[in-house]
């Protein structure tokens, strides 16, 4: 529903009441500046309302995506309208640990409500010891395994989704969905 679309929305400025007296009761002008009142009521309304427009929890669903795109956080239509509005609303926090292993499991369970255990096979070492041999070099391969913290299974489509986002693009990005946290004894 768009905020034009409210039936009945009066003006807080009526037109009709600020003419000179003379149209005061000209049935004709009432009847015109009426039409206006009704055209020009949501654009009040929306400037009235104009703070709450740029507080994700507040800003009506059709303006949430346009918001989105003023942080640059990338949000999936498909998501439910709370999941776009959370994401929006920590969009520096994501932004600040994208690429990162907190970054990718905060995305994960934010979005998806998936637990993630991110094992990353490369890195930087460093030693002492002049001379040393230096480290193997790494597999450039991220093991993402995420399970549901709630709900029902996940749908590995919106897995991958999520972690082409968050995984950094010099690295394979691996996922396992399993059914519960790794390492929890089977029924």
């Amino acid at each position: 529903m768009t905020r034009a679309a409210i039936p009945g929305l009066p003006s807080p400025h009526p037109i009709g009441e600020q003419l000179p007296a003379l149209f005061a009761d000209d049935d004709l002008a009432q009847r015109f500046t009426a039409g206006l009142d009704t055209v020009l009521a949501p654009v009040f309304a929306t400037l009235d309302s104009l703070p709450a427009y740029f507080q994700p929890r507040l800003a009506p669903a059709d303006f949430l995506d346009w918001l989105a795109s003023w942080v640059a956080v990338e949000v999936d239509p498909a998501w439910p309208v709370e999941v776009r509005r959370a994401v929006v609303e920590r969009a520096v926090e994501l932004h600040r640990w994208r690429g990162t292993r907190r970054g990718l499991a905060e995305r994960l369970r934010l979005v998806l409500g998936a637990g993630a255990e991110i094992v990353d096979g490369g890195g930087a070492s460093w030693t002492t010891a002049p001379g040393a041999a230096p480290p193997p070099a790494s597999s450039g391969e991220v093991l993402v395994r995420v399970w549901p913290l709630r709900g029902p299974a996940l749908d590995e489509e919106q897995v991958l989704a999520v972690v082409r986002t968050g995984c950094p693009v010099h690295l394979t990005c691996r996922v396992e969905i399993l059914p519960g946290p790794p390492g929890r004894a089977e029924d």
